[in-house]
């Protein structure tokens, strides 16, 4: 059966140590997580594609849901990465690019994805992000990265991803679809390491000009009230995109600084990034008390420490990167 990474078997898989329990979000959004995991089993660092988290920004009503550039993924590690044309089944179009070495990144509901258990599988319907590992289509089972690990799924989860139990004239299964092209030989780390500074000088030119956890604390109290008034299952959804974006992103780009200067050369900058994705841990409870207690004032400065340090972060960086 054609799969990408033979060995790899979801029932042994072992998560890469950026999706370690220990971690204050070990996970951060379906996109990166994938990547993280994928380019783990490619034997590649990681790490290295993290410099991208400097770009994000407050969007108004979320933050930016971050992901790695495709032009990034080329730069460091040689993967071609782009949008793959459905213009048959889905899995037709997985079934060859697999056979030729393709990974297949898809656009699915997360409904019929078991490893979602407890949270959305079988009680919401969502969009996520999937790499297909191994398709199988007699035996309707898939291996796919989500998230942070390697998961199968078969039988009436099979059928509900592909959709192959829609009803008569249901508009067709048409997902945003890329593939990934695999360099025949892989960048050795020193030259990745090379890249990654370059990249991490160009993404700091591209930082939001104002700080945006600052511009999300003015309106966080007034958007809290309001999502109040809905259904408490709404909150998961805000928070995830707000909170736990900004959160993981910073807990990322920790990570990233260390890799990138073994030798401590961003102590002090890791420090502040760290100190923002423990404000939105923290802040996440104190917006779960708020919306049960009605309760709203609290919030008003609860973002102060992130939004100093964010301000700290960029003035360290600014200077060592002169």
């Amino acid at each position: 059966m054609p799969q990408i990474f033979a060995s790899l078997d979801p029932a042994t898989y072992q998560p890469h140590t950026l999706h370690a329990s220990e971690r204050m979000w070990p996970e951060t959004n379906c996109y990166v997580d994938l990547w993280i995991e994928v380019l783990a089993s490619l034997g590649a660092t990681p790490e290295a594609m993290l410099g991208f988290t400097l770009t994000q920004d407050f969007e108004g009503d979320q933050f930016t849901f971050f992901k790695v550039a495709l032009e990034d993924l080329e730069r460091l590690y040689g993967i071609r990465c782009t949008e793959l044309a459905i213009f048959d089944t889905i899995e037709a179009h997985v079934a060859m690019q697999i056979g030729r070495g393709r990974l297949c990144l898809v656009e699915m509901d997360s409904y019929f994805m078991p490893d979602t258990r407890g949270v959305g599988y079988r009680q919401d319907h969502g969009k996520t992000t999937v790499a297909i590992n191994r398709l199988d289509l007699d035996g309707r089972t898939m291996d796919y990265f989500h998230n942070g690990g390697l998961f199968r799924l078969e039988g009436e989860d099979f059928d509900g991803v592909f959709q192959r139990n829609a009803a008569g004239g249901a508009l067709p299964f048409l997902p945003y679809t890329e593939f990934a092209k695999f360099p025949e030989t892989p960048i050795k780390t020193e030259t990745t390491r090379d890249v990654a500074t370059s990249l991490l000088r160009e993404n700091f030119a591209r930082r939001p000009r104002h700080n945006p956890i600052r511009a999300f604390a003015e309106v966080f109290p007034a958007q809290v009230e309001a999502i109040a008034e809905r259904p408490f299952g709404y909150f998961h959804k805000y928070a995830f995109n707000t909170l736990r974006q900004f959160g993981a992103n910073f807990e990322l780009l920790a990570s990233h600084l260390a890799w990138l200067s073994p030798e401590g050369d961003y102590v002090e900058e890791i420090e502040h990034a760290l100190k923002i994705s423990e404000s939105a841990k923290s802040v996440q409870f104190q917006l779960a008390r708020a919306i049960t207690r009605k309760k709203f004032e609290p919030l008003a400065t609860a973002l102060d420490p992130a939004a100093e340090a964010w301000d700290r972060l960029m003035a360290g960086l600014g200077d060592k990167l002169a």
